[in-house]
């Protein structure tokens, strides 16, 4: 993989993936930024959570799960000394559809924070606390 950061403007960046893709990422103004895109770290907690939900939803289509909805809501800790690490983060889960099983859904986030995502197993190895959690939200068929 590659990618390329670009300096634009104060504390704005402009990323490209190796394939193409771009995102502004920007500062508080209090920081020299515009408050035009995600800090760099919140891109590194979208990533994670964007890493896991693939491998959360992928393995519950194929369980054949009636999946309506999911999304992952990320909290996160940060060291109050330089540098402000990531010291904490849970990703927690939350799965809507019809007639879910709760034992699916479950393997589904256990295997992603085991085996699966690259980005959550990799901040885990790196000291980073990290915790997953669900909620199984029934819809109406």
């Amino acid at each position: 993989m590659k990618a390329t950061v670009k300096w634009t403007d104060g504390a704005m960046f402009l990323g490209e993936s190796g394939s193409g893709h771009a995102v502004v990422m920007d500062g508080s103004e209090e920081l020299g930024g515009r408050n035009l895109g995600p800090r760099p770290m919140e891109m590194l907690l979208i990533g994670t959570g964007g890493c896991s939900t693939y491998d959360v939803m992928s393995m519950l289509k194929k369980s054949r799960q009636k999946v309506v909805d999911c999304r992952v809501e990320i909290e996160a800790e940060r060291a109050d000394a330089v540098p402000a690490v990531f010291t904490k983060i849970n990703l927690h889960f939350v799965v809507s559809g019809v007639a879910l099983k709760e034992n699916q859904v479950k393997r589904a986030v256990e295997l992603s924070a085991e085996k699966y995502c690259s980005a959550s197993i990799m901040l885990g190895a790196a000291g980073v606390k990290m915790t997953h959690s669900y909620e199984i939200e029934e819809m109406e068929a």
